[in-house]
C-alpha cells in the first residue's frame, strides 16, 4: 500500500492530508485491537481469533481494491488493522505455548517472516499495478489469505485449560509485574527509533540530494539482515538474557541515531544503516522473548497484545513528532532527541526489570514461559 499513495494520489486526487488518515488509521485500529480483543485468545479463543482475523484482512482487501474514494479505503484499513490486531497476538501466543524450549528460535523466525512479508509488498505492487490496475495487488493478497484462514481454521491448536484462564477481561492488569512493565518499555525504544528513521530516511536522503535509489532501496536493503539473521537473534537473547540483548542492540540504535543526525554524507550513512539492520536483527527479538518469559503461560496472548498495542502507538506518535521537530529544528534536533529519548526508555525498562534484565533464562531456572 505505501508504494501506491502516489497512483492514489494521480488516479482519484486524494491528497496528503487523506492519504496521511489512510495510513494512519489501520495503526490506530489495530493498537486498540490488540488491548481489547487480543485477550480472548488467553481464554480457549485462540484459533478462532487468528482465524477471524485473516478473513477480516480478506474483507479490508477486498474493500481496498474496489475503493476510489477517502471514506471507502478509511473503512479496508480500519478493517484490517481490525483483523491484524486480533490475529498477530493470538499468533504469538501458539508460538509461544507450543515450543516453549525453542521459544528465542521460533520467535525469531516469525521476525524473519514478518520483515520477508514487507519485502514482498512492494514487489507485488510493482509486478502487478501496471499491468492489471490498482486493485491487483489487494485481490492477490485476499486469495491468499483466503486460503490460509481455511487452513489455520482446520489447525488443532493448544488452548488454555479451562480451569487456567483468567476472569480479567484485559491485560492492563499485568503491568502490575514490574520486569514485564520493564520489557515493554524496553520494546517501545524500538518502536520509538522505528516511528522516527522511516519517515525521515527518504526526507533526510533528498535534502543530502542523494540519488534516488539510494533512499528508496535503502529501506529494502535494511530490512535483509532480519530475514537471514532474525532466527540466529532469537537463539542469541534465549541464550545470553533477551532483556541484556534487547537493551544493549537499542543503546547501540540509539548510538546510530545520533550518528543520523550529525553525518552529512549518503553513501555513509546508507552504510552504516545497513551495519545497524544487522545489529538489530541479532538483538531485537529479546523484547518478545523477555515479555514471553515474566508472563504466566496462560495470559501469553495478552501480555503480546499490550507490547504490541503500545508499540504501534507509540511509533505513531514518534513519526509524527519526527516530521514536526525536523522541520522545525532540523535533522540533527530530530535524530538526537530520539536517541535520548531511547536511553531514557531503555535505561527505566532496566530498572523496572530489577535483577530479572542481568539473569540469563538458565540463571533464573527460567528456560520456558513464566508459569
Amino acid at each position: 500500500m505505501f508504494t501506491m499513495l502516489d497512483d492514489w494520489r494521480a488516479e482519484y486526487g486524494i491528497q496528503e492530508t487523506g492519504l496521511g488518515f489512510i495510513v494512519a488509521v489501520g495503526f490506530f485500529t489495530s493498537f486498540v485491537a490488540q488491548l481489547t480483543i487480543a485477550p480472548l485468545a488467553d481464554k480457549g479463543l485462540s484459533r478462532r481469533l487468528m482465524t477471524l482475523g485473516l478473513v477480516a484482512n480478506v474483507a479490508g482487501a477486498l474493500l481496498m481494491a474496489q475503493g476510489s474514494t477517502v471514506g471507502a479505503f478509511l473503512i479496508g484499513r480500519f478493517v484490517m488493522g481490525l483483523g491484524a490486531g486480533m490475529a498477530i497476538p493470538a499468533i504469538r501466543r501458539i508460538v509461544v505455548v507450543t515450543d516453549p524450549e525453542h521459544l528465542g528460535a521460533n520467535l525469531g523466525r516469525g521476525l524473519s517472516i514478518e520483515v520477508g512479508g514487507f519485502a514482498v509488498g512492494p514487489i507485488l505492487s510493482a509486478t502487478t499495478v501496471d499491468s492489471f490496475g490498482l486493485a491487483a495487488p489487494f485481490l492477490v493478497i485476499a486469495t491468499v489469505l483466503a486460503v490460509m484462514s481455511f487452513i489455520t481454521w482446520r489447525l488443532h491448536i493448544p488452548e488454555t485449560p479451562v480451569e487456567d484462564r483468567t476472569t480479567e477481561r484485559f491485560a492492563i492488569d499485568l503491568l502490575k509485574i514490574r520486569p514485564l512493565l520493564g520489557a515493554i518499555m524496553i520494546g517501545l525504544a524500538l518502536y520509538l527509533m522505528i516511528g522516527t528513521f522511516d519517515p525521515l530516511w527518504v526526507v533526510m536522503m533528498d535534502d543530502l540530494h542523494a540519488p534516488h535509489w539510494v533512499a528508496n532501496a535503502g529501506i529494502s536493503i535494511f530490512g535483509l539482515p532480519f530475514i537471514f539473521f532474525g532466527t540466529r537473534g532469537g537463539r542469541i537473547a534465549q541464550r545470553h538474557g533477551p532483556f541484556r540483548v534487547s537493551a544493549l542492540g537499542l543503546i547501540l540504535g540509539a548510538g546510530y541515531m545520533t550518528m543520523y543526525g550529525l553525518l552529512g554524507q549518503p553513501y555513509l550513512m546508507l552504510g552504516i544503516g545497513v551495519t545497524q539492520s544487522i545489529v538489530d536483527s541479532l538483538t531485537v527479538t529479546g523484547t518478545g522473548i523477555a515479555v514471553a518469559l515474566v508472563t504466566p503461560i496462560e495470559r501469553q496472548a495478552g501480555a503480546s497484545g499490550l507490547l504490541g498495542g503500545m508499540q504501534t502507538l507509540t511509533a505513531g506518535v514518534a513519526a509524527t513528532l519526527a516530521g514536526v521537530t525536523y522541520e522545525h529544528f532540523g535533522r540533527a534536533t530530530a535524530f538526537m532527541t530520539a536517541a535520548v529519548v531511547m536511553v531514557i526508555m531503555v535505561t527505566s525498562g532496566c530498572m523496572l526489570a530489577g535483577p530479572t534484565w542481568m539473569r540469563k533464562p538458565v540463571d533464573s531456572g527460567v528456560a520456558t514461559p513464566h508459569q
